[in-house]
């Protein structure tokens, strides 16, 4: 069988503050925390539906500003007009962009630890 690539099965954040990074991708961006394998490391794995899509590690020190290559994340999303209103009400800033000649309307925040993160909606306007 030949090796092929089908999709993204998860990332990974390194962060010094656990809580607050799992607060943000759960109270901001409404995934669950769910089960995550014992390992030796503290760390929290952050569901969507039925998938641990964003994994969450502890630093040891601040991870660096820049992640390399690495720009920023992007999720598929619903609820354009009420991601708006939940990101305002916390006082997050963000910036919108309309894709052209596509109907995806995006939304890019940063994270607690400064990771780009885009918001990608693909419902009807």
């Amino acid at each position: 069988m030949i090796m092929s690539i089908h999709g993204v099965d998860h990332i990974n954040i390194r962060t010094q503050d656990l809580d607050r990074c799992v607060d943000f991708y759960c109270k901001v961006l409404g995934f669950k925390k769910g089960y995550r394998p014992p390992f030796d490391a503290p760390g929290a794995w952050l569901y969507a539906d039925d998938a641990p899509l964003v994994h969450i590690s502890v630093a040891s020190r601040k991870p660096a500003a820049s992640t390399g290559a690495l720009d920023h994340i992007a999720f598929a999303a619903k609820g354009y007009d009420a991601t708006k209103r939940r990101l305002k009400r916390a006082g997050i800033a963000f910036e919108n962009f309309q894709v052209p000649d596509n109907p995806v309307r995006q939304i890019f925040i940063r994270d607690p630890d400064g990771m780009a993160v885009e918001l990608n909606f693909r419902e009807e306007n």
